[in-house]
């Protein structure tokens, strides 16, 4: 990301809003692409800029259900029009979403809290733990982020800030298995939770004991990570055996996106304790969750007397049950299978021919690629993945990066995509890796 654009002069128009854009917001907020993109509008997986021009949206995951849902928008206009006031007055439109919500949950995922973003949720779950438990160490991953509150930055490791890292929490590396064989990848799951055993001594030993872990289980900002089979059970063992929670933050990979299952959690055999939601809720209307069990939910509520003013609204409930409805009337979770599939097969063949292409990565709408030296694939190649980042806006396609190295490509479109747009997608991101290489 950028704050100026170093390479080409900005039109007059966007040169003046990029002025007014500096003289309110400051100079520090975060643009991507070297020229900005000044978008005006979008609708389901396209957007437009100010000049005119119409962009593939395959970075994007807030429009969930696609950008201007119709069926969204006419419900939180409804909802508007109607009622909209806090859930200290009963109303049947936040007991109606939090029914149809904790339905695509296991049967011990019976209780939520409503929030207004995934930054909120995971302080939220923190606290909880830290008061379940009575301790204060954190287990988290050292590349990853969860949200922007002071407790959230102080274990913050992908990105920077100014708060100290923590000395109640410790890091742990997330192995990756990817291009090994069965036994490499076992030797690697003993050694990388050996390393949970000892961080977890460790903060015992300190005196803070174990409050919670919190990962992304598709590990989504660490680069889209294949984990060894094993480890995630392995973790989630040694965390709730230390008297710790296990937090499943969703926020990036749950809604269906992945496809064959609703949440990220559900690939693998565990029970996490809680799990917190955000961006792709409300379509772009700001609703988060803390969804948890009974039994938790009952000892944080007898002690605390919690409520949010505007979480669980009517208005931002609507918004939440129209995204769940334009999920199941559109099979928007098989359409991330089979559309996941023939972006995953075509980006296999693109990199059979690429010297600057590594590992193919996700699982149904949430893909990438590692960019690598051409003369050296285990080395990562941040700058080639900039200019196939710029490449692909040339090209009318958004896409992003992620990874420790910056070098991963990241695709993560709406889940409204349909064949003839990931076939655009597919065929701009092989002449732009061509022409790259």
């Amino acid at each position: 990301m950028t704050n100026v654009a170093p390479q080409q002069e900005l039109s007059p128009s966007t040169a003046a809003l990029m002025a007014r854009r500096v003289a309110t917001l400051g100079p520090h907020s975060p643009l991507f692409y070297d020229t900005p993109l000044e978008l005006v509008s979008g609708r389901g997986v396209w957007l437009t800029d100010a000049a005119g021009r119409t962009y593939l949206d395959a970075y994007n995951n807030v429009p969930h259900v696609g950008h201007a849902n119709v069926v969204v928008a006419d419900a939180v206009n409804q909802q508007m029009r109607t009622l909209n006031l806090h859930t200290r007055y009963l109303n049947h439109m936040v007991v109606d979403y939090a029914e149809a919500l904790l339905e695509t949950f296991g049967a011990h995922l019976n209780r939520l809290f409503l929030v207004n973003s995934g930054s909120e949720a995971n302080e939220l779950a923190l606290r909880i733990a830290r008061q379940h438990t009575g301790n204060t160490g954190i287990l988290v991953s050292d590349f990853s982020y969860h949200g922007n509150t002071t407790s959230l930055a102080e274990l913050t490791t992908g990105l920077t800030v100014r708060e100290p890292f923590g000395a109640h929490v410790r890091a742990i590396r997330v192995p990756d298995a990817t291009g090994l064989d069965e036994a490499q990848a076992e030797v690697l799951c003993v050694q990388a939770l050996a390393e949970v055993d000892r961080a977890i001594d460790s903060l015992q030993q300190a005196g803070f004991g174990l409050s919670a872990s919190l990962f992304d289980l598709i590990f989504s900002t660490e680069g889209l990570l294949k984990v060894p089979a094993g480890y995630v059970e392995g973790l989630a063992q040694r965390v709730q055996a230390a008297g710790g929670l296990f937090i499943a933050d969703e926020v990036q990979s749950g809604f269906g996106r992945l496809g064959t299952h609703m949440w990220g959690h559900q690939l693998y055999d565990i029970t996490p304790d809680l799990v917190t939601l955000g961006k792709p809720m409300g379509n772009g209307h700001p609703v988060g969750a803390v969804v948890t069990t009974e039994t938790l939910l009952d000892e944080f509520g007898s002690h605390n007397m919690y409520f949010n003013t505007f979480a669980g609204s009517p208005v931002s409930s609507a918004a939440g049950l129209a995204v769940l409805s334009q999920m199941r009337d559109r099979n928007l979770m098989e359409n991330a299978v089979a559309n996941g599939q023939f972006i995953a097969g075509a980006m296999r063949e693109i990199a059979k021919d690429s010297p600057i292409i590594g590992a193919v990565r996700g699982q149904g709408l949430f893909f990438g690629y590692d960019i690598v030296q051409p003369d050296n694939p285990s080395a990562p190649n941040a700058s080639a993945t900039k200019q196939l980042i710029e490449l692909m806006k040339a090209k009318g396609v958004l896409i992003s990066r992620i990874g420790r190295h910056d070098n991963v490509l990241k695709m993560r479109p709406p889940m409204v995509i349909e064949r003839e747009q990931a076939q655009l997608l597919v065929e701009s991101l092989a002449e732009a890796v061509a022409a790259a290489s």
